[in-house]
């Protein structure tokens, strides 16, 4: 016998109704949020019975009021879970490309985003070597990270040269101290979609990384692959190669359009 559906919930049906209108609609949309009246207005709803319910809704996290406009909006909580919900995404669908650069090159592959001005590692898919370092949920400044190349690239040049001159030290002359040699590594990400870069963190010989774009042509994150083994300098532009194919790939299964990527100087994220 089966079982009956279960029986909506029209409380719950009522919240998402104000969700709803505070996420905005064409015209709708309000960077300052809304009113209580207006929102009831909308709803063609009592105002008390509106304002009760955003009011149980900021409690949870789900919506915020403006002190000053005494307006509401979307709340934190329900941007993290946005958030969360993104990364999710991100990581089934890097999963398959991720396996098979593992496969093809047999060197250990990532998938990296940028939080802040730190490299976090989400997946990692090991070789066949017996060995591996475990990077996954490690945050590492980005200066010093492979993928950080591709995750900056399309920051601005003068944004670049401040995030550097913070945190590099001065006087050494390596890939890390070196803002001529980054800036460079990012010229290469526009131009051939792809970087390989000294690894500052472990025993690896090199880091090929490239970025991967969302449905906005927006930055999410970058692939890495980990280059253990001696190489010369042909093989690393043929995994380099492989490796643009593949981000452009992903980024075509996150809902990225051809000509839709934002590549060279539109500043940096907030």
């Amino acid at each position: 016998m089966s079982e009956k559906p279960p029986a909506p919930s029209a409380g719950l049906r009522r919240d998402m109704e104000i969700l709803e209108v505070l996420a905005g609609h064409g015209d709708d949309r309000d960077a300052d949020g809304f009113g209580v009246s207006w929102i009831a207005q909308r709803l063609d709803r009592e105002k008390s019975q509106v304002s009760r319910a955003l009011r149980a809704l900021e409690l949870e996290g789900m919506v915020e009021r403006d002190a000053l406009t005494r307006r509401y909006r979307l709340g934190w909580r329900l941007f993290a879970l946005a958030a969360r919900t993104q990364h999710a995404r991100l990581v089934n669908v890097a999963a398959p490309f991720l396996r098979g650069l593992a496969l093809a090159f047999d060197e250990d592959a990532y998938l990296c985003v940028l939080r802040g001005t730190h490299v976090v590692t989400l997946v990692s898919v090991p070789s066949s070597r017996a060995y591996h370092r475990v990077w996954e949920g490690v945050s590492v400044p980005v200066t010093m990270a492979a993928a950080g190349r591709s995750l900056l690239v399309d920051w601005q040049e003068e944004h670049v040269r401040q995030l550097l001159g913070a945190a590099l030290p001065s006087g050494l002359d390596s890939a890390v101290s070196s803002a001529e040699k980054w800036l460079a590594d990012l010229a290469h990400v526009r131009s051939e979609g792809y970087v390989v870069s000294d690894v500052e963190l472990d025993d690896s010989v090199a880091g090929v990384s490239s970025p991967v774009r969302d449905h906005r042509g927006l930055i999410v994150a970058a692939i890495n692959v980990s280059v253990t083994r001696a190489a010369a300098p042909e093989r690393l532009r043929e995994m380099g190669t492989r490796l643009a194919g593949v981000a452009r790939d992903m980024s075509a299964a996150l809902g990225l359009r051809p000509g839709m990527d934002r590549v060279g100087g539109v500043g940096r994220p907030d």
